[in-house]
C-alpha cells in the first residue's frame, strides 16, 4: 500500500513538473510574440536560460495552482459565481507581480540585471521591476491558465502511461537541469 502511495505522489510531481515546463514554454512564446510582433524590437531569447522557456512563468503557474486551483473548482451559488473569475484575476495578478518582483531581485543578485527592465517605460512601475500593465496581463493569463490551459495540461498528462510520464518528465528535467547548470557556468566564467 505504501509503495502505491509513493508511486502516486511521484506521478503528481512528474505531472506538476510537466505543467511547469509547458507554462514556461508558453511564457517564452508569449514574450517572443510581444517582442517581435507587438513591439517590433526583433528577436532575441527572452528567457534567462538558453532554452525556449521562461521559468518564471512555470513558477507563476504553480503558484496559481496552489493559491487558486481548488477555488476554481469550488461549488458556488449561481448568483455569486460571476465574481470568481474577477477574484482569480486580481489574485493571479497580485501573486505573479510578487513573483516577478522577487525574481527581479534574484536575477539582479545573480546576473547583474533582469530581462524586463523596460518596465521603466510604463507610467505605473516600481523601480522598473514591476508595473501595472504587465500585472493586469498576468491576471488575465492566470484566468486563462486556470480555466483553459490547466484542463488541457491535465488531459495531456492524464493520457500518458506511468512509463511515458516518467520518461517525458525525466527527459524534460534532464534538459532543464543541464540548461540551468550551463547557464550558471556561462555566467560565472564569462
Amino acid at each position: 500500500m505504501e509503495t502505491k502511495t509513493k508511486g502516486k505522489k511521484l506521478q503528481t510531481v512528474q505531472r506538476l513538473f510537466l505543467y511547469f515546463m509547458m507554462a514556461a514554454v508558453i511564457g517564452w512564446c508569449y514574450e517572443v510574440f510581444l517582442e517581435v510582433v507587438v513591439y517590433h524590437w526583433g528577436f532575441h531569447n527572452r528567457g534567462v536560460l538558453f532554452g525556449p522557456y521562461c521559468p518564471v512563468y512555470g513558477v507563476g503557474m504553480l503558484a496559481f495552482l496552489i493559491c487558486f486551483g481548488k477555488f476554481v473548482q469550488m461549488p458556488m451559488r449561481w448568483s455569486v459565481r460571476w465574481m470568481r473569475p474577477i477574484l482569480i484575476f486580481l489574485g493571479c495578478g497580485a501573486v505573479a507581480t510578487g513573483i516577478e518582483l522577487i525574481a527581479s531581485y534574484l536575477l539582479e543578485w545573480t546576473t547583474g540585471s533582469w530581462p524586463w527592465q523596460t518596465y521603466a517605460d510604463y507610467a505605473w512601475n516600481f523601480q522598473a521591476r514591476i508595473a501595472l500593465s504587465p500585472s493586469m496581463r498576468f491576471g488575465i493569463g492566470g484566468v486563462l491558465f486556470l480555466y483553459l490551459l490547466r484542463p488541457l495540461f491535465a488531459k495531456i498528462t492524464g493520457r500518458m502511461s506511468e512509463k511515458v510520464l516518467a520518461w517525458v518528465s525525466g527527459i524534460a528535467a534532464a534538459v532543464f537541469g543541464i540548461d540551468l547548470v550551463a547557464t550558471i557556468l556561462f555566467a560565472v566564467f564569462s
